[in-house]
């Protein structure tokens, strides 16, 4: 299983359900990737074409398989509605590094909801350096403290 960086570029969305019925909803992402979460801005008064353009990083490292996006709409006064979600596979962006900008379907209940659209960038940990920082550490004979 690879090990590093994802860097996620959250674009736009469209075609999502307006959950707001007297105004424009406010659409923001909550983006998952096992136990890490990051929030985006919340795109006010966008509605059903929200755009955010917002880099996130993610550390990768055992058993992370999949990228998950739920889409809310921020709302003042009660609590914020679902507007749905996607569950991206990272095995493609592990193998090819990059992901150029795809639109994803967003889907709830099993319903097409609209799509989102990112980009995907993999950048794995460099393992020799790495090793080779943890060996200098043990020190080498200019930290000898021998004398004759």
């Amino acid at each position: 299983m690879p090990q590093g960086k994802l860097q996620v570029v959250l674009v736009s969305a469209n075609g999502l359900e307006n959950t707001d019925f007297l105004c424009n909803m406010d659409p923001y992402v909550l983006l998952t990737c096992r136990t890490q979460e990051q929030k985006s801005s919340v795109a006010s008064g966008k509605g059903s074409e929200p755009e955010w353009n917002e880099d996130f990083i993610f550390n990768i490292s055992e058993g992370a398989s999949e990228l998950a996006l739920k889409i809310m709409d921020s709302d003042t006064g009660s609590q914020d509605d679902f507007v749905g979600e996607v569950a991206i596979p990272l095995e493609p962006v592990f193998i090819e590094r990059n992901i150029p900008l795809t639109a994803y379907t967003v889907v709830k209940d099993g319903e097409y909801r609209g799509e989102i659209k990112l980009g995907l960038t993999f950048t794995p940990e460099e393992r020799e350096s790495r090793d080779f920082e943890v060996e200098e550490s043990f020190g080498g004979w200019k930290q000898s403290s021998y004398t004759d």
